[in-house]
């Protein structure tokens, strides 16, 4: 406990970093991989020893660490290239091309118990288009959005025999959003007419002050834009916050020398409302005769009912000589019951800018009815030398997202990955790991017929100590 408690700063140092990085994931809004050795073998990890990333991959495989203790420092590049083409032909592409993710673990076996800490980047979604693209509608709007979800984990693992270990693991969730999202006069009134609402509803009591106001305005009066914004401008901070927990537990069972198979189940997050204050609606009206009047309402942005999925994986691992490991594992990621819409609540301040709207409420919600995602993942491991160990392998998984309800500001639609990746030997007690992904392109059109299309790549870099 004296060799925990000594790397305790260091995880606190590693969580605050990890708390303001955002992340842009490939399966839904999960990561391909956790950890350069599984995602280095297309994000297998059910079965095999795969260092204390195992704490967010099946926490029962700790318990088939070779040495005492462990210590792994790890840095992930995610690199998503995205492009948002509207039925005109005109390109907008995402300026946030690189995001950077730190993750720490450290474990340590006593007897049949096996302990630790691990600080990791669950997921998340982002890109931001420049306000002079398409984009900003003309009228210069930004459009950004940068959703991360990160983990603070302590998992206990027992080992029950020779060939069996099972595990539990008490998480401690944050969660963290900037959105700057442009709606033209079009989406916005298919939020508030009750007749259409195709993609998304709002009402509240600003929603009937608006609706009041224009009824009084000359007929031709047009919205040219409506525009949210909860954004601090901050590339490491976002500006609504969350908090909660979740858990998980594993199981890994070694039925002979060769073969070893694993099974996980992750709970469904219990997080707080994601709240910002300093948060503004705007919109612009064009009344005829009068020209363009543009009006801002501040006060404080509720993301409600933000979660984390549940997830239920599976998998094999087979060692057909000392030099060979190959792995297959399989996961089903429960979307369906936590996306169903993006729902924000915006209430205005009493200021005195915010005139007879001081006080009132906007209820907004986008559907986005995600579907429960498979993923398919396989990869090898051959130990070429008694330094230096190969790896390799792909995704395949299903895409969650509805096409009409399809946001360029949420692509989370990659479905295959390649993977490759390495591990260099330095001496007896340390060791470096690295991963390579690349995401194959996704293009896709939503009910606006906006085209867009989603490809990444990403590298992660890990220097391991043992004990």
């Amino acid at each position: 406990m004296k060799a925990l408690r000594s790397l305790l700063p260091l995880a606190a140092t590693l969580t605050a970093i990890t708390f303001t990085s955002p992340l842009v994931a490939t399966n839904g809004m999960n990561m391909e991989g956790y950890g350069p050795i599984a995602t280095a073998m297309g994000g297998t990890s059910m079965a095999f020893d795969n260092g204390t990333a195992a704490v967010i991959n099946n926490p029962a495989t700790l318990g088939l660490m070779a040495e005492r203790a462990r210590l792994d420092i790890a840095l992930g590049v995610l690199g998503p290239d995205i492009t948002a083409t509207n039925p005109a032909g005109a390109r907008a592409d995402s300026q946030a091309t690189a995001f950077y993710m730190p993750a720490f673990g450290y474990a340590r076996r006593s007897g049949n118990l096996t302990y630790g800490l691990g600080v990791f980047g669950q997921g998340g979604m982002g890109c931001q288009y420049d306000a002079n693209s398409w984009r900003g509608l003309g009228f210069g709007l930004e459009n950004r959005t940068e959703v991360s979800v990160g983990r603070v984990i302590a998992p206990l693992v027992w080992k029950v025999n020779d060939r069996l270990h099972i595990a539990a693991t008490a998480d401690f969730l944050w969660a963290g959003m900037d959105l700057k999202m442009a709606m033209s006069g079009t989406q916005f009134f298919d939020l508030v007419m009750p007749t259409s609402q195709q993609f998304g509803r709002a009402s509240g009591t600003i929603v009937q002050s608006f609706s009041g106001m224009m009824s009084q305005l000359p007929a031709g009066t047009n919205v040219d834009y409506a525009y949210f914004n909860f954004s601090n401008g901050n590339a490491f901070t976002g500006a609504a916050r969350g908090y909660g927990y979740a858990g998980k537990v594993g199981v890994v069972y070694r039925a002979n020398d060769q073969l070893t198979l694993g099974l996980t189940y992750h709970s469904k997050s219990a997080l707080s409302d994601l709240k910002a204050t300093g948060a503004a609606v705007s919109f612009q009206l064009n009344i005829p005769g009068m020209g363009a009047m543009a009006q801002t309402l501040t006060g404080e942005m509720k993301v409600n009912n933000f979660e984390w999925p549940a997830m239920l994986g599976a998998g094999v691992a087979y060692r057909p000589n000392e030099r060979w490991l190959i792995a297959a594992d399989v996961r089903e990621i429960f979307w369906a019951s936590v996306m169903k819409q993006f729902a924000m609540t915006f209430t205005a301040s009493s200021a005195a800018s915010n005139g007879s709207f001081a006080g009132q409420t906007l209820n907004a919600a986008l559907f986005q009815e995600w579907r429960d995602q498979l993923v398919g993942q396989i990869g090898a491991a051959y130990q070429a030398t008694d330094r230096l160990t190969l790896r390799f392998g792909g995704t395949l998984s299903s895409d969650p997202i509805p096409s009409k309800y399809l946001n360029c500001l949420f692509p989370a639609t990659i479905e295959k990955h390649l993977t490759i990746g390495c591990g260099w030997k330095i001496d007896e007690r340390s060791t470096v790991d690295f991963s390579f992904t690349h995401g194959f392109e996704v293009a896709d059109t939503n009910g606006y017929g906006i085209r867009i299309t989603h490809a990444q790549n990403n590298a992660q870099l890990m220097y391991s100590y043992r004990f």
